[in-house]
């Protein structure tokens, strides 16, 4: 006889919990309850309050740095599995430190392999998250990865904008993948930004590949970070003769002057989720939730059911 399907519980790390809340209640359930004791060094110490013996949990939270993000998702998988939840899934609509996923020069760290092997270690059985900033990164896990696209999103917004002369950009050659399954589904053309690195986060020059003369441009990416690669691509298609420049995001990082830069670039409007939580507001950045994808992608993986069609790109 089949295995009764349980019912599944839902628990939500500190830096997400506003993300989580409307995740459970598209899903139609309620957030578990977790309490965190602090000591007075900064160490922290999550606990269930609720049984979690035989469920499958689902443990929601981006591991954006700071490095606390990534600990508190740790310790509440090893609670989870120290309880005998039969599945856990670790819930991630950002993965931190993606960018890390090759040697790209002597003696440093793969942190995306790192992370991986840490999750598992701790007790994930199952991964569900959103663009990541490599594909290969699913294959450091030897569990379940749901790698899920914001485009099943984001292409309903851009249609709703019937934006005539659309062209699909790519704000470095990396990202020219995301920028080509975009196009696909738009029926656009495509062009290219081709920049050079001083170090990280510092862009010493830029060239654009393609004709963006009269055209409305929206320039697709996994995360913007700094906002110097999106400001400069965008002041730079404006030069070069584009209607109006957009962008989208999946992930906000937005980290040290990144607001002030959007302010004064000839950006009109950059569109991202709400995988992180934004710092501020801004006219110019419009949030569209993902919690819906999320809440049905995991009803779909608790009821063993297909997710495939969520896999437009």
């Amino acid at each position: 006889m089949p295995t009764a399907i349980t019912e599944a519980k839902f628990f939500a790390c500190s830096q997400s919990t506003e993300l989580a809340e409307k995740m459970v209640t598209a899903y139609g359930a309620e957030l578990g309850n977790i309490i965190t004791s602090t000591y007075s060094d900064g160490e922290f110490q999550p606990s269930f309050e609720e049984s979690v013996r035989g469920s499958r949990v689902f443990i929601i939270g981006s591991t954006h740095p700071n490095s606390d993000h990534l600990m508190e998702m740790l310790l509440m998988l090893d609670a989870a599995k120290r309880a005998s939840a039969r599945h856990i899934t670790a819930v991630l609509p950002y993965y931190g430190w993606a960018r890390q996923d090759r040697k790209d020069k002597p003696r440093v760290p793969i942190a995306a392999k790192l992370i991986a092997k840490m999750l598992e270690t701790a007790g994930a059985t199952r991964i569900i998250t959103m663009d990541l900033h490599a594909d290969q990164i699913q294959g450091f896990f030897e569990k379940p990865v749901d790698h899920l696209f914001a485009s099943t999103i984001f292409l309903p917004y851009l249609q709703s904008l019937n934006l005539d002369d659309l062209t699909i950009a790519s704000p470095d050659m990396g990202g020219s993948k995301r920028a080509y399954a975009y196009s696909k589904a738009l029926s656009s053309d495509v062009v290219i930004c081709y920049k050079q690195r001083a170090k990280a986060n510092v862009i010493s020059h830029m060239e654009l590949i393609g004709d963006v003369t009269g055209k409305n441009v929206v320039l697709v990416d996994d995360m913007v970070d700094t906002a110097g690669t999106l400001t400069k691509a965008a002041d730079l298609m404006m030069e070069r003769g584009a209607k109006s420049v957009r962008a989208i995001c999946t992930h906000p990082i937005l980290s040290g002057n990144a607001y002030e830069k959007l302010e004064n670039s000839k950006l009109e409007e950059l569109i991202v989720t709400d995988s992180i939580p934004l710092r501020q507001e801004s006219n110019k950045i419009r949030v569209i939730t993902c919690a819906d994808l999320f809440a049905d992608v995991m009803h779909r993986v608790h009821h063993n059911e297909s997710i495939s069609s969520k896999f437009i790109m």
